[in-house]
């Protein structure tokens, strides 16, 4: 992931990042439902798409620490 794709995900708000959050783990079901049906041609997509989760889910504890403590 780019730095620019990261900024991105620190910019969004709460709202719109538990959206995000959503949206990528419905890819990752179905990514893992492709490779489980041997259509998924590029097995890295999985690991990539679980970075992804894991980015917006450490914004989101960021964002929630930040508006507890201000």
């Amino acid at each position: 992931m780019k730095t620019k794709e990261k900024k991105q995900i620190r910019e969004k708000n709460l709202d719109e990042l538990k959206i995000a959050l959503k949206e990528a783990r419905n890819i990752l079901f179905t990514l893992k439902l492709d490779k489980a049906q041997n259509k998924l041609k590029n097995l890295r997509s999985i690991f990539m798409k679980r970075k992804e989760i894991a980015r917006i889910l450490t914004a989101i504890t960021e964002k929630e620490l930040y508006a507890k403590n201000a």
